[in-house]
């Protein structure tokens, strides 16, 4: 059972990482490129960070009401002629893990657009222009550049963002209605740890899965540290080498503009 509902948290955890990291890593780029000229984006910047503000619980009893079967949702595809009849969502499993994992992307791709923000932010202004001298497209830029340099950050984000998706509880809880969906298929082990303590007062089995999470934690965070930092030390290296070349490139256009004042000069006195 421990395995099967560890099982069902992974689950429901990747299926709203990737959307998560993939709109907060584009917000991220848009609000922090200067050539656009974005208007408002400290309104769009605000209005990403709102639904952070927002309880988990309020969220999942708010998409339940939304997707029962006389929400509103069954009657936009009803009256849109997509369904014929009302659908019961809560009745399929992928679904109902596809809904948990949007209410968890919902609530915090803004603070992950944030986070992300900062790092861009962070990173020296000359080595993009280094790249765009040395023709580098916009695509390579990002992969070779800005990934590589923005992983601290991407490391914290991915690590904090697992140790919050094995910690889901509320939306869970309260979008299944405490029974996990279909079969069990969307219980998940905070869940679980909670029925033994509530339900079974087993106290000595709800402290030893306590332990397993958290050496399972412990163990991810480490592999995902270990994985993905060689990466950033290359691309320190890199930026390093782009660095160089700039001021390479700075200290040449200096010596020309002032050889030829030179010899505007040398030649007026002539």
């Amino acid at each position: 059972m421990f395995w099967k509902y560890l099982g069902n948290t992974m689950i429901i955890w990747i299926i709203g990482f990737i959307p998560q990291i993939i709109v907060s890593l584009l917000l991220a780029i848009w609000f922090t490129d200067s050539r656009l000229k974005i208007k408002c984006s400290q309104f769009f910047k605000a209005i990403t960070y709102m639904p952070n503000l927002v309880m988990a619980s309020a969220f999942g009893m708010m998409f339940l009401m939304m997707f029962g079967q006389n929400g509103p949702i069954n009657q936009i595809l009803i009256s849109l002629g997509i369904l014929d009849s009302a659908y019961v969502f809560t009745n399929s499993a992928w679904w109902v893990r596809i809904i948990i994992a949007g209410i968890n992307w919902l609530m915090w791709f803004g603070n992950t657009t944030i986070l992300l923000m900062s790092g861009i932010m962070g990173i020296d202004e000359s080595i993009f222009e280094s790249a765009r001298l040395d023709g580098a497209s916009a695509s390579r830029t990002f992969w070779q550049i800005t990934m590589p340099l923005l992983m601290p950050i991407f490391v914290y984000v991915l690590i904090t963002s697992l140790i919050g998706g094995l910690q889901l509880f509320d939306a869970a809880q309260i979008f299944t209605e405490s029974t996990g969906g279909p079969d069990a298929s969307s219980y998940t082990i905070i869940m679980y740890l909670f029925s033994l303590v509530t339900n079974s007062h087993d106290y000595g089995m709800a402290g030893a899965v306590s332990v397993i999470i958290f050496i399972f934690t412990g163990v991810l965070s480490l592999v995902v540290f270990k994985t993905l930092v060689p990466n950033y030390k290359a691309a320190k290296a890199e930026a390093k080498s782009y660095r160089k070349r700039q001021r390479w490139l700075k200290d040449i256009n200096n010596d020309s503009s002032s050889l030829t004042k030179g010899l505007e000069a040398d030649g007026g006195t002539r």
